[in-house]
């Protein structure tokens, strides 16, 4: 497992949305920056309050240029539960092979229950890692200011 570090090109991970729509990442935020976000799962209220926030964001991150998704081994029924009772309107996948995904990422896998810990990576245009931050346990993860800044900043100085 080896982390994916700035300048990496991120890895073909494939999503699908609980409306059954395929979504290649990072193919599909190419051309933006783009947010993958991998949470807990719906149980997880630290997840829940971090998906909130980047759906908050969304209007000031398509001013900036910025795209999200999100996904994790919920099942689609959980995933579509999360999207209706926190109004999440980015592409929110379902089913997530924690082992696989944490093979090509080097995300942190907790085993039982089986779910991916908390990762985050911010993408340029070309689907390049700008940054990723991985978290092994409840804590720790991108939050929205940070990645409108951090973009902001990179865009300004290319």
């Amino acid at each position: 497992m080896a982390l994916l570090n700035p300048g990496d090109t991120f890895p073909a991970i494939p999503l699908t949305t609980v409306d059954d729509q395929k979504v290649a990442i990072p193919e599909a935020l190419a051309g933006s920056y783009g947010v993958v976000l991998f949470y807990r799962g719906s149980w997880c209220p630290y997840c829940m309050a971090q998906l909130r926030a980047f759906q908050r964001a969304t209007e000031s991150f398509a001013e900036t240029g910025i795209t999200v998704v999100a996904l994790s081994v919920d099942d689609r029924e959980t995933t579509a539960e999360t999207i209706a009772k926190h109004g999440l309107t980015f592409p929110v996948g379902h089913g997530a092979d924690a082992r696989a995904i944490a093979g090509v990422t080097g995300a942190f896998v907790n085993e039982d229950p089986l779910h991916l810990q908390s990762t985050g990576f911010v993408l340029d245009p070309q689907g390049r890692v700008v940054v990723s931050v991985y978290s092994s346990g409840a804590i720790g993860r991108l939050v929205p200011e940070d990645v409108r800044g951090l973009v902001t900043y990179v865009k300004e100085h290319a």
